[in-house]
């Protein structure tokens, strides 16, 4: 059996390797078009929205309420491949049978836990 050192130098280990999953997908970028190409949405890799471009062309035709669906939904899609880029970035971390629909790549959960593990705080 390990002995606690051993448990909190391996927690050590798998914090180290989260930390730099972390870093690397906060480096993702992930753009999507609206179908007209008149929206492009650019999101980081937790979903967050980046950079947003409206071509002059979409003000043309007011309907503030299409724009905004319109928008919505570019970004949503730009946030899916994000999230797909994460996954492949990390998939290996989780159990089998898991999907990046399913997958919750926020790590903080888990690198808080493995703070508390390394000092000491152990299950």
């Amino acid at each position: 059996m390990d002995s606690p050192a051993d448990r909190r130098a391996g927690y050590a280990k798998t914090e180290q390797a989260l930390r730099e999953q972390q870093r690397r997908m906060a480096g993702i970028r992930a753009t999507a078009e609206s179908d007209d190409e008149l929206i492009s949405a650019t999101v980081g890799g937790h979903g967050e929205l980046v950079e947003l471009r409206l071509d002059p062309r979409i003000f043309r035709t007011p309907d503030s309420t299409g724009l905004a669906r319109a928008i919505t939904k570019t970004v949503h899609r730009a946030a899916e491949l994000a999230q797909d880029e994460g996954f492949a970035l990390i998939s290996d971390l989780f159990p089998a049978g898991t999907t990046a629909a399913t997958a919750d790549l926020r790590l903080g959960p888990v690198l808080h836990e493995l703070d508390r593990r390394i000092a000491g705080g152990e299950r």
